[in-house]
């Protein structure tokens, strides 16, 4: 079938698109370490949606912390003659809805709005999960003379990525001659094309004071002041310490946001002896990540000395950025020109903080782009995936499957 005869039916299956995406977003895909059941149910579900090709194989790998539950990972083929394949990665779980109050529609029940789906998980992940199955549906079986078509629908984004897309890694399940992209980042219109990430730290600050009554803070030590007055702290020395910018990024400098923080004390009467918040830190890969936590855990011995709190910092997550990937590849130049064909313009090509499954790749040795048509609603209340975006990207992962597998 001709490239022109492909990007056609996909603008024609609109309407089953939109069924399985609806479908899918109804079953719940949140990981046992935010309190879900994992993405099993997701999976079977998706698995429905790949009939006709070559193979299909299920790798379920036991959760780290709730053994129970299995974290399905999909890989599903259709063999080219040549060596390597294309693969488009995308995953099945997502983040926790937040506020219910803040949504219009309840989360799990999809709907179709003014051209979009929404419904939690419907951008971050589940179009790329629908746009790369219709991109590679019709390929016939034996038509791919180069390489081969992978769609990889990997567990475990959302968290640490240990029983999803780092397993396959590691398990030796892709080839030096594999291509590689992950549709799991983008900006409206598609006109970014993301080539590197920066390192990636979660701290956690857990300060213990001593718990009293509220007209008696003299007896006791207050464990929220102590955290507040710290973490300005720690946010103006960090950001000056690690203040440099690089202008492929974006945005340009390191980050440090101040994210989760647990409740002190239930009525307002009494000083809370205990308080911890996080910090969600994107660090340029010209700093060391190691030297970042040394440097937190020397404020806290610091602030210890200072209040009397005892104070303890640990890493909730760590993960390095890879090299950034080649853009003078064939493969590269691909990609490029199938996003520039089908959107109308030449994307540029940028870094952001990440992090995606793309770096777990670049930390291997492989090259891995980054591209979707963002709608910019990921891990937001209402979040939705725009129609347009859908069939865009389809046509885009076709024609990349058309230059590089046909």
């Amino acid at each position: 079938m001709q490239l022109p005869d492909i990007l056609k039916k996909i603008d024609a299956s609109t309407d089953d698109m939109i069924s399985n995406m609806m479908s899918m977003i109804r079953i719940p895909a949140i990981g046992p370490l935010n309190g879900g059941k994992g993405e099993g149910h997701r999976a079977d579900k998706v698995l429905e949606f790949l009939k006709g090709y070559d193979s299909v194989e299920r790798i379920d790998v036991k959760d780290m912390h709730d053994p129970a539950v299995m974290r399905p990972n999909i890989l599903a083929k259709k063999n080219g003659r040549g060596k390597g394949t294309v693969w488009i990665i995308s995953h099945l779980d997502t983040v926790l809805p937040g506020d219910l109050e803040e949504w219009k529609t309840p989360p799990y029940e999809p709907v179709v709005k003014d051209g979009r789906i929404y419904g939690l998980g419907t951008e971050d992940n589940g179009q790329a999960i629908i746009s790369s199955i219709y991109a590679s549906k019709f390929f016939g079986s034996g038509t791919l003379t180069k390489r081969s078509i992978g769609l990889a629908i990997v567990a475990d984004e959302e968290t640490t990525s240990a029983m999803g897309i780092e397993y396959l890694i590691n398990a030796g399940l892709f080839e030096p001659d594999d291509v590689f992209v992950v549709p799991d980042w983008g900006v409206p219109g598609g006109t970014m094309l993301e080539v590197a990430e920066k390192h990636l730290v979660w701290l956690k600050f857990a300060v213990e004071g001593k718990q009293t009554h509220g007209s008696t803070p003299h007896r006791g030590l207050n464990a929220y002041r102590v955290s507040a007055k710290m973490l300005v702290d720690v946010l103006d020395r960090l950001e000056a310490r690690y203040g440099g910018s690089d202008p492929i990024f974006r945005p340009t400098v390191s980050t440090f946001e101040p994210t989760k923080s647990i409740a002190t004390v239930g009525n307002i009467n009494t000083i809370p002896g205990y308080h911890e918040f996080c910090l969600d830190i994107r660090l340029l890969p010209m700093y060391d990540p190691d030297d970042l936590v040394a440097y937190a855990k020397e404020m806290g011995t610091e602030w210890e000395k200072r209040t009397g709190a005892k104070i303890t910092v640990t890493v909730e997550q760590r993960t390095r950025s890879g090299r950034p990937s080649d853009t003078e590849c064939p493969e590269f130049r691909a990609l490029f020109e199938s996003i520039s064909s089908v959107i109308g313009k030449e994307p540029e090509t940028v870094g952001v903080g990440g992090g995606t499954c793309a770096n777990f790749f670049r930390l291997a040795g492989y090259n891995a782009y980054v591209w979707q048509c963002g709608g910019g609603s990921l891990h937001q209340p209402n979040e939705y995936c725009d129609l347009e975006n859908l069939k865009t990207d389809a046509k885009v992962f076709a024609t990349l499957f058309h230059k590089l597998c046909v």
